[in-house]
């Protein structure tokens, strides 16, 4: 029986990992977050067909759950960034709901005091754990910029670890 355990790390910058458990071994897939390019004079804007895509995908295992971090504001946020921020997190979580895709919302502190227990917890530790824990797919953590994708699969393996075996699903 396959798991499917999808990760969320919300934002433009962002990304979206979707780990299949099998008896036989795992696969992880990584994506950035879609995005459609606005131009010179236009701000880039979130592809929703694209994250509707990417999640309608993942959801082809019966049992599939996602982990998607819990995001606030902060400090020193503009608050036009922030709206926009809260804007594309909101759109994950009707996808979410409009595919009846089970979710956990998890903070970032929670999900990192299990998966960055023995590392200093910033974004360049997010990487080069995520290199550790899935080495067959390193490459998808090389760049500095790939960070929101190292989130992504771990909270897709946080979601593993934490959520076990799924109950299969009703038909």
């Amino acid at each position: 029986m396959t798991n499917t355990f999808i990760g969320i790390d919300p934002g433009k910058s962002g990304a979206i990992a979707v780990l299949r458990t099998q008896p036989q071994g795992q696969s992880l897939a990584v994506f950035d977050c879609p995005v459609a390019k606005g131009g010179k004079k236009a701000k880039d804007s979130y592809d929703v067909a694209g994250m509707a895509k990417i999640l309608s995908d993942a959801k082809q295992s019966p049992n599939v759950h996602c982990i998607i971090e819990s995001v606030h504001s902060m400090p020193g946020q503009g608050v036009s960034s922030m709206f926009d921020f809260g804007k594309g997190f909101g759109m994950w979580l009707g996808i979410l709901a409009a595919l009846k895709i089970p979710y956990t919302l998890v903070s970032p502190v929670r999900w990192k005091k299990v998966m960055l227990s023995d590392v200093k917890q910033d974004k360049g530790a997010s990487r080069i754990r995520a290199k550790q824990l899935f080495p067959d797919e390193a490459e998808f953590f090389d760049r500095v910029k790939d960070d929101g994708r190292a989130e992504a699969s771990m909270m897709a393996l946080y979601g593993r670890q934490t959520q076990g075996a799924l109950a299969p699903a009703k038909e």
